[in-house]
């Protein structure tokens, strides 16, 4: 449009009625305002959060924090304050009076075990399905519906979305799947990364950078023009994994979730920028930290919570003595997984410059990621092992703890063939199991060891095997999970979070709540393996 007809255009509108100025006035103004604070139970109730979670007054620590306040938080602790020294004075009743308990969907779901397990699936994606918008408390408002996992996670979850989003491929949900790869841009654009979920107390931390994967998925239904839609958001995302990297020095070797590692190459681990208690798990954390004979509380809770962003929350891959959660150091590691992601991250910047018709910025990424890759293989590569392992930067030595993370640089092809054949033969002679892979070959009470697998690492062992032609190794796999999940939905007309996989039809369990059922990663990845066997 010319200039001449831009203003003949703008000319020939009518002014807005002298009664609505006042409002337009206010309605601008408001942009200018700062936005009303987000409530975090932990800061914005102080002793009255400490002595709900300490008491407990609910047996699941998630509770209290996803509950809603009734009113302005300070004076709901105003009037603790008030209260609690009087006779007859009960916590519990005085929570119920100044708090709503987190709310649970009237679905009127039920579910039918004559029902094939697909088909069960597709009835779950509506209920698993929350629309936009706050609560009035932690949560997180996002722009578009999402899906939950289903169970005591009433929020989004960062890593597990991926793999829920592989279901809603196979399902044709096209749509949804845009808008939760749309949530989670907004959340980087908002918070400067994408938080452990979209709750406020998960803020000081992520979660395995999986948002790359979401936009092939979403690439592959609307083409490659996404990539470049996108690559902003996820520019700011590696930002936020690689904050610091130019700070560090042999004086300065680890800033935040970068590393600085001897051959002067930088690889990441995981972090949290907050050393206190998890609030969701406040007392749990700190009967732990109280428990950790000469640690420091902070340490410890600088280790649970980098655990935590791992999504491995908890394993013995992370404890220093191979035993007690009260060593973890999450935080002395370069866990495989991570710097696998964040090459495929590195390769897909490059791909989006390109795009862009910025080749400069293409060779920078696909550089860094070159970088990247040569460091995983010289520091998590075991050669007298021949497997994958964590790398521990303080010991300058790998863990020589075997756990199923070891398949990530197969499922992005940074291995050769040679270790990926290694690979393979250690998950068929000590991982795989009748009903998948575990976790880890240690047994512990923690849900992220043996006996349990996972949905995410059995998807990512299966095509991490078929990518270097391993298939009849990969299908045997397939089919065992894939049985166990459908031998325990005809048996509970459920598909759980975890499976005892040692156990064909056995539900999984260890770990700080009871196994939950949904479940929105298990759903996608049943979902999708089924497709493929078609």
């Amino acid at each position: 449009m010319s200039e001449k007809a831009m203003k003949k255009n703008y000319s020939n509108q009518k002014a807005p009625p002298k009664f609505l100025l006042p409002l337009l006035f206010l309605l601008l103004l408001g942009c200018f305002l700062p936005l009303q604070a987000q409530y975090r139970p932990d800061e914005d109730l102080g002793e009255l959060f400490e002595a709900v979670q300490l008491l407990p007054v609910f047996p699941d620590s998630k509770t209290f924090v996803d509950c809603v306040p009734r009113s302005n938080p300070q004076t709901i602790v105003q009037a603790y304050r008030q209260q609690r020294t009087r006779p007859g004075f009960d916590l519990k009743t005085f929570v119920l009076r100044h708090f709503d308990l987190p709310p649970t969907p009237a679905t009127g779901f039920t579910s039918d075990t004559s029902l094939a397990v697909t088909a069960h699936i597709e009835k779950l994606w509506p209920v698993l399905t929350r629309q936009p918008g706050a609560d009035g408390g932690s949560l997180l408002p996002l722009p578009n519906p999402y899906i939950v996992p289903g169970g005591r996670f009433r929020e989004i979850y960062y890593w597990d979305s991926y793999f829920t989003m592989l279901g809603l491929q196979a399902s044709g949900k096209t749509e949804l799947i845009r808008h939760m790869v749309d949530n989670f841009t907004h959340l980087i654009h908002t918070y400067g990364h994408i938080p452990n979920g979209n709750r406020s107390y998960y803020i000081t931390r992520s979660q395995p950078p999986f948002y790359a994967l979401m936009l092939r998925v979403l690439a592959q239904e609307q083409g490659k023009a996404v990539l470049k839609q996108y690559a902003p958001a996820l520019r700011k995302e590696y930002q936020f994994w690689m904050e610091g990297a130019n700070t560090l020095s042999e004086e300065n070797q680890a800033h935040r979730r970068v590393v600085l590692l001897p051959d002067g190459s930088i690889l990441n681990r995981y972090y949290d920028d907050k050393a206190a208690p998890r609030p969701e798990a406040y007392k749990e954390d700190v009967m732990l930290a109280r428990g950790a004979s000469g640690r420091a509380p902070e340490e410890v809770y600088l280790n649970l919570k980098a655990a935590a962003e791992s999504g491995w929350d908890f394993s013995s891959r992370w404890f220093a003595d191979g035993e007690n959660l009260s060593t973890i150091r999450t935080t002395e590691l370069i866990p495989v997984d991570l710097n696998a992601l964040l090459y495929h991250m590195e390769l897909t910047l490059a791909e989006m410059a390109g795009l862009e018709g910025n080749g400069q910025q293409k060779r920078l990424y696909r550089q860094k990621a070159k970088v990247r890759k040569k460091a995983l293989l010289t520091y998590c590569w075991n050669s007298e092992e021949e497997f994958f392992y964590d790398y521990d930067f303080l010991k300058q030595r790998t863990t020589d703890i075997p756990v199923l993370a070891a398949v990530f640089p197969l499922y992005f092809c940074m291995a050769s063939k040679q270790q990926a054949s290694a690979v393979a033969r250690r998950l068929e002679t000590d991982f795989i199991k009748p009903g998948g892979l575990l976790t880890s070959l240690h047994h512990s009470d923690e849900q992220w060891d043996a006996p349990n697998g996972w949905a995410p690492l059995q998807w990512m062992g299966i095509q991490g095997l078929r990518a270097y032609g391993h298939h009849k190794l990969a299908d045997t796999i397939a089919h065992n999970w894939i049985n166990i999940n459908q031998r325990v939905f005809k048996e509970t007309g459920k598909l759980m979070e975890k499976y005892d996989v040692e156990h064909a039809g056995a539900e999984g369990g260890g770990g700080e709540y009871p196994n939950q059922d949904g479940f929105g990663w298990t759903n996608g990845v049943l979902l999708k393996l089924l497709t493929q066997e078609e």
